[in-house]
């Protein structure tokens, strides 16, 4: 019997603490953002609480995330923009979630 369990994705990216802004400083310039041990923090909480079999972790590495002319991980299309884009990384998990809520019955390979 063919499985009903549909493949879907949730991303995991540092949050923007600070947005940039005119400075000297590179932080300034660049603005300040959680790390990325916190994106993995996060996944792995996420993990612990919701019923998913995990099909594959990504790292991922887009241009300008949060820039105000994007809509963040899921934009099909990012600008690298003019001048020096600034790039971001986080974490896409691929999963299948079991309709039981039990991550045991998810399909395996």
């Amino acid at each position: 019997m063919p499985s009903s369990n549909a493949l879907a994705f949730k991303d995991f990216v540092p949050k923007q603490l600070r947005a940039p802004r005119f400075g000297l400083s590179s932080q300034a310039l660049e603005g300040e953002y959680e790390t990325f041990e916190s994106a993995v923090a996060a996944m792995n909480d996420w993990r612990r609480t919701e019923p998913v079999h995990v099909v594959q972790l990504e790292t991922v590495v887009l241009p300008n995330l949060w820039a105000n002319w994007e809509h963040g991980s899921i934009d099909p299309a990012l600008s690298a923009g003019q001048g020096s884009p600034i790039w971001f990384q986080f974490i896409r998990v691929w999963y299948e979630r079991s309709e039981s809520g039990d991550p045991s019955e998810a399909p395996r390979d």
